[in-house]
């Protein structure tokens, strides 16, 4: 029997996903034995504590979040390890890492579609999912001409880092307004809303709010509900137990990095505005999204508003910063890609209900998206 020691923050969304993949795994292969080994025990024993506990259990792998990774320890143990990344990446040790940069330029692609031109940033500058996260959201928004302001906590021990209120009430206080705000993650998103609650800000009309894991505990108690980035996790913990399992058997002489892919965006309340000015562009930003998957001509959309096609689109490029065509696809592009990881749909049903009426089309289409097929996309990213 395989014995695996998983060293994690097991009160956190992301790493129950990360496990339930593993596990998910190891009932395909198994018999696999899981040690659960929460991260107070590294806390009080240090890593050195660790090691010697994988000593005397017999561990055969070792999964865990380390904040300083000790390789001369490490490599003692003679064993496989795979280490979910914290203050940074090993250059020498297995990575389970993610895709942070990218994750960035998901969050701000999705404020400026919607008008957004004030944008702001809430996180930790000393670990490096955060501070990846903030540099992919801040590098695109200044590529579109505006600026990103920041709040990041810069205490070398994270763990210092106190919620206080009256700090981040007075720099969200502070923001220009409307503003687009991107939290490293949901915990941090959920501070943003409980601040907001008290101080009076209101979300989303001046501040909208964006996390990430999806964690829908924490989505939800959220008031507003929180808008969050979904990221492929579970999946990434299946495939860290694969690659670990192929490992053992020596079909791979070394185990590569495995990055977590950010997928899609769950819009909740905590987004459900957009920032343009223009009432008429407004109206017609509401229009395509509440009618995706319905027939959607520009010559429709100019019916709607008291303006000539000319100008209304010269105003909707303007505002948004993309063509009324191309924000009609990304719109149904974005609710293809959700079909395809949440549902079964039959891959042609799935794309009429977002708005597409050739399948053929739709693949070629997402295909510029993705760079794979939709049927290789479901088949690499899907939940089994």
């Amino acid at each position: 029997m395989l014995k695996v020691l998983v060293l994690t923050d097991f009160s956190s969304n992301y790493s129950r996903l990360m496990l339930e993949g593993m596990i998910r795994y190891s009932r395909e292969v198994g018999p696999w034995a899981f040690l659960r080994m929460p991260l107070y025990y590294l806390m009080i024993k240090g890593e050195s504590g660790v090691i010697d506990f994988a000593k005397k259990w017999h561990a055969d792998a070792i999964i865990a979040q380390l904040r300083d990774v000790k390789v001369d320890l490490l490599e003692k143990l003679k064993i496989p390890i795979i280490v979910q990344n914290y203050r940074e990446r090993s250059g020498i040790i297995t990575n389970l890492t993610g895709d942070y940069y990218g994750t960035g330029l998901m969050a701000a692609e999705f404020f400026l579609e919607r008008g957004y031109q004030n944008f702001a940033f809430y996180g930790y500058r000393n670990v490096i999912w955060s501070r990846e996260r903030g540099l992919g959201y801040k590098e695109r928004i200044e590529k579109q001409g505006y600026v990103c302001h920041f709040l990041e906590n810069n205490n070398h021990d994270t763990t210092e880092w106190l919620y206080n209120t009256e700090i981040i009430a007075k720099w969200l206080q502070s923001l220009p307004k409307p503003i687009a705000l991107f939290a490293c993650d949901d915990y941090y998103a959920q501070q943003i809303t409980e601040t907001c609650n008290v101080f009076g800000i209101e979300v989303p009309d001046e501040i909208a709010i964006l996390g990430v894991d999806n964690d829908t505990l924490l989505c939800n108690l959220s008031t507003p509900p929180l808008s969050s980035i979904s990221l492929d996790i579970e999946n990434g913990g299946y495939r860290a137990a694969k690659l670990l399992n192929q490992y053992l058997k020596k079909e791979i002489d070394e185990i590569p990095d495995i990055v977590i892919k950010p997928l899609y965006i769950e819009n909740r309340a905590s987004t459900n505005k957009y920032a343009v000015s223009d009432l008429h562009i407004k109206k017609i930003m509401n229009y395509i999204n509440d009618n995706f998957s319905n027939k959607i001509t520009v010559p429709d959309l100019v019916a709607l508003v008291p303006l000539s096609r000319r100008v209304l689109e010269k105003r909707f490029k303007m505002l948004t910063g993309t063509s009324i065509y191309q924000y009609i696809l990304n719109v149904r592009i974005s609710h293809f890609t959700k079909l395809l990881l949440t549902t079964d749909l039959y891959l042609p049903d799935a794309a009429i209900k977002s708005g597409f009426d050739d399948y053929k089309n739709i693949s070629r289409i997402f295909r510029k998206y993705k760079s794979m097929s939709p049927v290789e996309y479901r088949k690499l990213y899907k939940k089994n």
